[in-house]
């Protein structure tokens, strides 16, 4: 299975995806570059940029991946 092959079950059985998922469930440190191949294979892919905090209490940002259904 393909790290993108991951992905799809992945946004198909959980609705969306980080980069964190992706590390730390599947090992796949470029999950930009992954859905990049997927949207090129003409997989329409939103982005939601959400809002965090890191480990140092420090506010931070990152993207959340999901399957564009319409």
């Amino acid at each position: 299975m393909t790290q993108n092959d991951r992905i799809m079950r992945h946004l198909r059985e959980y609705g969306s995806i980080t980069q964190l998922e992706a590390m730390q469930e599947y090992g796949i440190y470029r999950l930009a570059s992954r859905i990049s191949d997927l949207r090129k294979e003409g997989i329409k892919i939103k982005r939601h940029m959400e809002k965090g905090k890191n480990r140092y209490d420090e506010p931070t940002a990152y993207a959340r991946y999901e399957l564009d259904m319409e």
